[in-house]
């Protein structure tokens, strides 16, 4: 079995042709040759980026949380959702027990400035530096640089596009 030339699907990933079929994403191989297609690089030993979603303290909005979620997990990420109303030490937990590459947390409460710090502490205090935190909400401008110097890798605001949070995540985490 010798690989054919390198070529690219229809969204451009980059394929090899083989003679014998291989296991690989039949919605990956949509309108190539007849022949089998492989990744070049195979998504069963590419691991997953596994990012924790969360709404810490008491804000009941989650719509926002959700549609990122959602977003997350159409671009190929495992999300796991912790749901509403969990406390730092919770999301720490989670993000421990799920060996998660990233956590976002979604706050539309006010209480930014109260919950990220001490979600930050409680992951260093448990020996988590290697973990991407995002924070997501209506975040003041004036409180960005001081969440930022906390060690929170972005921060996004109402509007950002879900894009723009994919390809973050994916180049902090892989990067």
């Amino acid at each position: 079995m010798t690989p054919g030339p390198p070529v690219t699907n229809v969204r451009g990933t980059p394929r090899t042709l083989v003679d014998r079929p291989l296991r690989y994403d039949a919605a990956a191989c949509t309108r190539t040759p007849v022949r089998a297609c492989a990744p070049l690089m195979s998504s069963s030993t590419e691991k997953k980026i596994r990012v924790v979603v969360a709404k810490p303290g008491l804000d009941g909005h989650d719509r926002g949380a959700k549609i990122i979620a959602r977003a997350l997990r159409d671009a190929g990420m495992e999300v796991i959702y912790t749901g509403l109303h969990q406390t730092p030490e919770q999301i720490v937990e989670t993000v421990i027990q799920e060996d998660a590459d990233a956590v976002g947390l979604s706050i539309l409460s006010g209480a930014h400035m109260t919950l990220v710090p001490r979600v930050v502490a409680l992951l260093r205090e448990q020996g988590v530096d290697d973990v991407v935190v995002t924070v997501g909400g209506t975040i003041p401008s004036d409180d960005v640089p001081e969440l930022k110097a906390l060690g929170v890798a972005e921060v996004f605001t109402p509007g950002a596009p879900t894009q723009d949070i994919i390809e973050f995540i994916r180049g902090a985490v892989r990067g």
